[in-house]
């Protein structure tokens, strides 16, 4: 099995170009972004920088408004804008759209439902979705999101378990069942290092927050050995630290602590050399058991 890396566009304030030479030049494997933003031309500059480095696109959805949905936005309109992005996304040949999808608000029946009707989009359309544990979505924590899994076997998620270590306040080996249960329909990961008390924290790399990502790689081996046991041939992550309240800032300066590319550059980098490490120890245990 393989790594592929994803550089995200969110919080990159620079243009689709520039995005794709510092994911090529970083060994990345593409960029994940959404189809449409404010800008009229950027579809058109999407498929450009793509076609022009080579890279993959994973499609970014969120249904009924931004990362955090309308609250009273009904199924059908969730849905509508799913297709709606599905079909603009479609011609850019997106090597999966990874969907924030649903409500938090909603019983888990709802949720049941809107999940099983969009796989039915997905499906109408010839596309993956791989729906993301997302604060503010129906994946939202761990057991809400363990309870609708059950009831749909074939799903396929992204695992961003930080959201779950700020809703929880606690890193999620304390949930090891839900983490085993969610990476039996890990399709893709967003690696942010999340702490109890936030998404995020300030870097990685610093050793005060050690733990936390000894944590979360913890997770995601469990992710790959799921994968692995599936016949999954490669594995992809988007190193996801980003900005709106996410990356910490200096009181009074507002000055950002760190440059988020380059913490996504880090993490991307150390799970490059995490996942060989692991490869290698997983081959080797396998082939002992043999």
């Amino acid at each position: 099995m393989q790594l592929h890396t994803f550089k995200t566009i969110w919080g990159h304030t620079g243009s689709i170009e520039e995005a794709a030479v510092l994911a090529k030049t970083s060994n990345f494997s593409g960029l994940e972004a959404p189809a449409v933003n404010d800008n009229p031309t950027h579809l058109q500059m999407l498929d450009q920088a793509l076609s022009k480095h080579s890279l993959g696109w994973v499609q970014e959805i969120c249904t009924a408004g931004s990362y955090v949905p309308r609250r009273r936005a009904s199924v059908r309109e969730h849905l509508e804008d799913l297709e709606a992005q599905i079909i603009i996304g479609k011609p850019l040949e997106p090597r999966f759209v990874n969907v924030m999808g649903g409500c938090d608000a909603w019983p888990i029946a709802t949720s049941v439902e809107f999940f099983k009707a969009a796989m039915e989009i997905a499906d109408k359309h010839g596309v993956i979705c791989s729906f993301e544990t997302h604060r503010g979505r129906s994946f939202y924590c761990p057991w809400n999101t363990v309870e609708i899994l059950e009831q749909i076997p074939d799903i396929k998620i992204t695992c961003d378990f930080s959201h779950w270590v700020v809703v929880c306040e606690r890193l999620m080996d304390s949930e090891w069942d839900a983490i085993e249960v969610a990476a039996q329909h890990a399709h893709h990961v967003h690696s942010r290092v999340g702490y109890d008390q936030g998404p995020q924290v300030p870097h990685p790399a610093a050793p005060e927050y050690a733990d936390a990502l000894a944590s979360h790689q913890r997770c995601w081996e469990a992710v790959w050995a799921a994968q692995m046991a599936r016949g999954y041939q490669e594995t992809t992550m988007t190193p996801e630290f980003g900005p709106d309240g996410y990356l910490h800032h200096l009181p009074f300066t507002d000055a950002p602590i760190a440059d988020l590319w380059d913490i996504n550059r880090w993490i991307g980098l150390t799970e490059q050399n995490h996942f060989e490490a692991w490869s290698q120890a997983a081959t080797k245990l396998e082939a002992q058991r043999a």
